[in-house]
């Protein structure tokens, strides 16, 4: 579109009076800060007001003309933009929510409580991971879930710091192979810590018996697109500092060979610095995609804990099943079963097989919000899930044991 000589005018009329608008103000906070009367002001050298007048130009010059003409708000950047022109990414979220329970909860990771409101995580993490070169990840997590964190981090019976790292790590990309150092989430398992990847709200049995974190090295090779090979050695099972010389080797392969199928294998092998004897786990997942809204994931775990002075040792092995189907674009429902086999006793303290059966429904309200409502159902071969109840002839309140227990949870998650 051509522009008419008087629209150029008017233009030009609106950027020369901003202009003067904006240096003659530029000179009256000069003279202010200096504290000069008005007759010093008159005596000044005007080459010096001469070059504030090219300067400030030289400001307006890098406006759009459109922006003065148009009187629009000149914005400043917003953190976002800030952090995706620096090649760091922000993420996070939030969980809470209300369990309902017959019991006590026993051998559950995280919902711990019965009949409460709990603010489980609130999380935020944030990732200079570049395609090649050094980066960083840091990923801290607020609430009930961090106590227990920290407590296990720590090798202690309980905390109460409701902050945790969850994963702190410097990571080297060269070509086909990625070095990270620090604290990381393990390998083991189907599910993990932060809610937003699981598809169900509580955590499974064989996620009660497998580590959360290691502090260490870990090496990445990656074969080609379908094969990656994982080394690394740590302090072993959620240990962020120990002072013993006992150190975790840790050994995984990922395998994809196609977009509906893939198979991941990892061990742990080596002396715990609490237990002071060998522990060894050996875990495999597989998940196969059967259509977009059909998935099937089968975990299977075989862990030995060796006899010490500490502790008596134990074998245990266990396998879970889900089955998660996406209906109706935002709706999903995911069914889990385990069978946990604890023969020795290490994992629960009883020599008993558990089993349970979950069944999560989740409604996707909008892109960043997610209500869930899950009920499950535990149960084992001995009576080791304990309740608490009020004894009626004296009022007081015992602690008892069952062989099954029952939870209701419903869980708000927003995430960004």
């Amino acid at each position: 579109m051509v522009v008419g000589t008087s629209t150029w005018a008017r233009t030009q009329t609106a950027d020369f009076s901003a202009f003067t608008a904006f240096t003659a103000l530029a000179r009256r906070v000069l003279v202010s800060f200096c504290a000069i009367s008005r007759e010093d002001h008159k005596r000044l050298n005007m080459r010096y007001f001469a070059r504030t007048h090219i300067l400030v130009g030289i400001g307006l010059a890098l406006v759009p003309v459109g922006a003065w003409a148009s009187g629009a708000p000149i914005s400043a950047p917003t953190l976002a933009q800030l952090l995706a022109d620096s090649g760091i990414t922000a993420s996070g979220y939030l969980a809470a929510t209300y369990y309902h329970s017959s019991g006590d909860n026993t051998f559950h990771q995280f919902d711990t409580e019965h009949d409460a409101f709990q603010l489980d995580q609130a999380g935020l993490t944030l990732a200079y991971q570049p395609a090649q070169g050094f980066g960083a990840l840091v990923d801290v997590i607020g609430g009930t879930d961090a106590e227990i964190l920290n407590a296990a981090q720590s090798a202690t019976a309980s905390s109460n710091d409701p902050v945790a790292l969850l994963q702190a790590y410097l990571q080297y990309v060269r070509g086909n192979v990625t070095v990270q150092a620090g604290t990381f989430t393990t390998l083991a398992g189907a599910e993990v810590v932060a809610p937003t990847g699981d598809t169900n709200i509580t955590r499974s049995l064989l996620f009660y018996a497998e580590p959360m974190t290691h502090t260490g090295v870990r090496v990445t090779y990656t074969v080609n697109t379908i094969l990656s090979l994982i080394a690394g050695v740590n302090n072993g099972w959620n240990y962020t500092s120990f002072s013993s010389g006992s150190k975790t080797v840790e050994l995984g392969i990922d395998l994809t060979p196609s977009a509906a199928f893939s198979l991941t294998a990892q061990s742990y092998i080596g002396n715990d610095p609490v237990d002071l004897a060998r522990r060894t786990l050996i875990d495999a997942v597989a998940t196969y995609t059967a259509t977009p809204a059909l998935s099937f994931v089968l975990s299977s775990d075989w862990g030995e804990q060796d006899r010490s002075a500490i502790t008596a040792g134990g074998v245990w092995s266990g396998v879970a099943a889900y089955v998660n189907y996406h209906f109706a674009r935002q709706w999903l429902v995911s069914v889990r079963g385990e069978a946990l086999d604890d023969r020795d006793g290490f994992i629960s303290g009883t020599p008993q097989t558990l089993k349970e059966g979950t069944v999560t429904f989740s409604d996707q309200m909008t892109p960043n919000f997610q209500l869930r409502l899950e009920g499950r159902y535990d149960w084992s071969n001995r009576s080791s899930f304990t309740y608490t109840h009020t004894l009626a002839s004296t009022g007081k309140s015992v602690t008892a044991l069952a062989d099954h227990q029952s939870e209701v949870a419903v869980q708000g998650l927003y995430s960004f």
